[in-house]
């Protein structure tokens, strides 16, 4: 029984801490670590404000035009909001370290919200304005700060160097500095030694080393600047490198998507999942809705118990779509065009088997669903509930993942992921001409109303997939 136990405690820490912790320091994902700039790197400063050395620290960039970001600890900064003050006044960037030096791998997700915005409260009223950059103490992350808090940017980065220890002294801090004296570079150092494991008179050396490391810089034409700064410029680098190259993977990522792809060919074999003939995009299986009662459009109810026909999109179809596509509508088009050739195909398959017409319909759960009422389904909200934010958190590093731009979706329109029910009735299923009805579903629209399809207000975020209806209260996940 122990054994058992110490088991789950170590399955569960990983996929809460270690997990997350290692995907966004080697994959980077939803983290900003390393800018693309040959000429402008980001200074960065944690642990802070401090009244001893902060005050130092701004007086010496101010002598070199510098620009940085402070990541400041909440009640320090509640402390000492002058410094905070000068920091907005003088052009530097201000983030957020949590309200005490705490890794959030020893906090609950609701421990490490209320850090947060703390922290956030005392910039705002100190500044006038929210952060919204965010650096965990340490670096460390839990699954929550990687596929949740979608209104903060996580910002890691790509030099580290020791200065927290006084021993380390102002020569070798300066020797370590100078390996990563380039563009691009997110650098991370210390105005506060009171934290644990800090040495107190340790951000004396820092002061000293980076002077001279910026005098060195700027001699060979590197400036720092904010972290916000270096992020828009390699925004902008990494858009235009892709209008003229493409969508072209890196190998880490193809790594990480034909991992997921292989899972998902297990998955499908694990719970027999069917196509049909001519209509690859969706796979299903009949199986026993588990959930709460629903309303049908026809007046019927789907209860607990009844037969339905679990929904399934192939996600290496949706990761073809948005890899070969050069815009959101392109790949929104490609969807909507293999959902009117499959369902017809769908309903064929279903008519042959006299079992599968049992179903009392098509069931699933997904982030697409802004648009499929033109294909007759019903969208319904998902009940709240630890089924619902598991799904949210399962369908976000799936879009991640397999999406090429996944990170960036999450950032951008993280306010329209959201998975729904979407539920088509089988009468629907077996009657409906799907092109002609949705001709007519487009002619009966106001006037003054935009036709959507079904990602044409949520852009390229394919991301939908799998977990069977014995994990779930309510059905699958598509």
């Amino acid at each position: 029984m122990e054994t058992t136990l110490l088991i789950w405690l170590f399955y569960l820490s990983s996929f809460y801490a270690f997990i997350p912790g290692l995907i966004s320091r080697i994959f980077g994902f939803r983290a900003f670590r390393k800018g693309t700039s040959e000429t402008e790197f980001a200074m960065t400063f944690d642990d802070g404000p401090d009244p001893r050395y902060t005050a130092q620290l701004l007086d010496m960039l101010k002598r070199y035009e510098a620009k940085a970001t402070f990541f400041v600890v909440g009640s320090h900064a509640a402390q000492h909001p002058e410094l905070l003050k000068r920091m907005q006044a003088e052009g530097h960037g201000i983030g957020i370290h949590n309200y005490v030096h705490r890794a959030n791998w020893l906090m609950w997700p609701g421990s490490v919200r209320k850090q947060v915005n703390r922290t956030n409260e005392v910039i705002e009223r100190v500044t006038g304005q929210r952060s919204v950059y965010y650096r965990p103490p340490w670096g460390i992350v839990n699954l929550f700060d990687l596929v949740g808090r979608h209104e903060l940017k996580l910002v890691l980065w790509s030099g580290i160097f020791g200065d927290w220890r006084k021993r380390l002294g102002e020569d070798r801090l300066l020797k370590r500095m100078r390996r990563k004296m380039r563009g691009g570079e997110v650098l991370v150092l210390h105005d506060c030694g009171a934290t644990l494991g800090a040495n107190d008179e340790a951000p004396e050396n820092m002061i000293r080393a980076l002077e001279r490391f910026l005098e060195e810089a700027y001699a060979k034409g590197l400036r720092s600047v904010t972290v916000e700064r270096l992020m828009a410029s390699t925004q902008k680098a990494h858009k235009a490198e892709q209008k003229a190259k493409g969508r072209k993977l890196s190998p880490m990522k193809r790594a990480l998507v034909g991992g997921w792809l292989l899972y998902e060919k297990a998955f499908k074999w694990a719970f027999r999942l069917q196509e049909a003939e001519g209509a690859p995009f969706f796979h299903f299986r009949q199986t026993k809705y588990s959930g709460q009662t629903l309303e049908l459009a026809d007046g019927e109810r789907l209860e607990k118990g009844d037969s339905i026909l679990e929904l399934h999109f192939d996600n290496k179809m949706l990761f073809d779509f948005s890899s070969r596509s050069r815009s959101a509508m392109q790949t929104a088009i490609l969807m909507v065009r293999e959902t009117e050739r499959s369902l017809p195909k769908i309903a064929e398959h279903v008519r042959r088997d006299p079992k599968l017409r049992e179903a009392k319909g098509l069931y699933g759960v997904s982030m697409i669903n802004r648009g499929p009422e033109q294909f007759g389904f019903q969208v319904l909200d998902l009940p709240e509930g630890l089924f619902a934010k598991m799904t949210r958190v399962y369908l976000k590093v799936l879009l991640g993942v397999l999406h090429p731009s996944g990170a960036s979706r999450l950032g951008e329109q993280s306010q329209l992921l959201v998975p729904k029910i979407m539920l088509m009735p089988m009468d629907v299923l077996l009657t409906r001409d799907f092109k002609n009805h949705k001709r007519a579903d487009r002619k009966r629209k106001p006037a003054d109303e935009p036709v959507r399809t079904a990602l044409e207000d949520t852009g390229e975020k394919a991301a939908s997939d799998n977990i069977p209806a014995e994990k779930q209260p309510a059905g699958a996940v598509t």
